[in-house]
């Protein structure tokens, strides 16, 4: 995995953060670079000890706890009449909800 990331990363000292700037079409204040260079820098360190871990029996996961559907489960049951349904609409007619006309 090491192997694997090693090209996308880079070191703190390769790191530019008036490139990203420029990437991003940020303009930042020379007290914006400082701040977020050390909050960058401090990623990249806690990137590199993520590198430094042994995870060869590691089996790669897309979610760290498994998930389960927690929806109910599919099952015929009586639904609403027409006349129900309707009971409550502002307007109807033709068994049908009666909405104003919107075209532009």
């Amino acid at each position: 995995m090491k192997d694997v990331l090693q090209p996308l990363l880079m070191s703190k000292t390769d790191f530019d953060i008036h490139y990203v700037a420029k990437l991003a079409r940020l303009e930042l204040t020379e007290e914006e670079e400082g701040t977020f260079g050390r909050q960058i820098g401090k990623v990249i360190d806690y990137i590199e000890q993520l590198q430094q871990l042994d995870v060869t029996n590691v089996e790669p996961t897309a979610h760290p706890v498994p998930l389960t559907n927690v929806t109910r489960p599919d099952e015929v049951r009586k639904s609403l009449t027409n006349d129900e349904a309707l009971m409550n609409a502002p307007a109807k007619g033709n068994g049908l909800f009666m909405v104003p006309k919107i075209v532009e």
